[in-house]
C-alpha cells in the first residue's frame, strides 16, 4: 500500500476537518483525571483489539453511541470515575487501580 495520491488526501483532510480531535490530558492533571484519561484509553484500545465500530461497542454497552464518542475523544470532563468503571467492568476489562 503506497501513500495517498492528492484526490485521496483532499477527502481526508475534508473529513479530519468536521471531526472533534481527541483531547490531551494537561501536565497538571489531577489523579483522578488520569484515572479516566486511562480508562477512556482502554477503550480506545479495546475497539482496535475486536475491530469494532463505536456503535457496535455502543449496542454492546447499551448507551448511546455519542457516550461511546466522548469517551474515545477522551472527554472525561463529561464522566466521573464511577462511570468510567461501570462501563469498563460491563467488558470486563483487566484493569488495576493503585491509591498513593
Amino acid at each position: 500500500m503506497g501513500f495517498p495520491n492528492k484526490s485521496e488526501l483532499k477527502k481526508m483532510r475534508t473529513r479530519l476537518a468536521k471531526v472533534e480531535p481527541s483531547r490531551t490530558l494537561p501536565e497538571n492533571a489531577s489523579k483522578a483525571d488520569r484515572l479516566k484519561y486511562k480508562l477512556c484509553e482502554k477503550f480506545v484500545i479495546y475497539l482496535m483489539e475486536n475491530k469494532m465500530s463505536q456503535a457496535q461497542l455502543a449496542r454492546e454497552l447499551r448507551v448511546d453511541p455519542a457516550r461511546i464518542n466522548e469517551i474515545v475523544k477522551y472527554r472525561i470532563d463529561l464522566y466521573t470515575v464511577d462511570k468510567l468503571m461501570e462501563l469498563a467492568e460491563r467488558l470486563d476489562f483487566e484493569f488495576e487501580v493503585l491509591v498513593a
